[in-house]
């Protein structure tokens, strides 16, 4: 993220290191992961990129993504137990009025089958 920022801002790292008053080795190390900054100097930094300290910490993107991830996913198991029912009760309710072969009731109650199987695997 710090170096994305920087080169962003047009700053080398020695011009950043300068600014926030440590060496350009500690920049880099910031960069490789290898360290952090100083929680101090953490309003410095984010001022120098004209960036909210959450921003800077990836709070904001990191919880939007997984309320995203988590919503589509909910959705999707959702359909996936509506579409077990919907197969579970049309074979239930056309074998009571004589109105399906059991070759395709076999095959609907295997689809259902296979989305409950998917729902169950998920949750794992």
């Amino acid at each position: 993220m710090i170096a994305t920022l920087r080169k962003e801002n047009g700053m080398t790292q020695l011009e950043l290191a300068n600014k926030m008053g440590v060496t350009d080795k500690a920049v880099s190390k910031w960069e490789r992961d290898l360290s952090f900054p100083n929680v101090g100097s953490l309003p410095k930094l984010a001022e120098l990129f004209h960036i909210s300290i959450d921003e800077l910490m990836q709070v904001k993107a990191d919880a939007a993504e997984k309320e995203t991830g988590n919503g589509f996913e909910e959705m999707a198991m959702l359909i996936l137990k509506a579409v077990s029912l919907a197969m579970g009760v049309s074979v239930a309710a056309l074998s009571f009025m004589n109105e399906i072969e059991t070759d395709v009731a076999v095959g609907m109650l295997g689809i259902g089958l296979a989305c409950l199987a998917i729902v169950l695997l998920r949750r794992k």
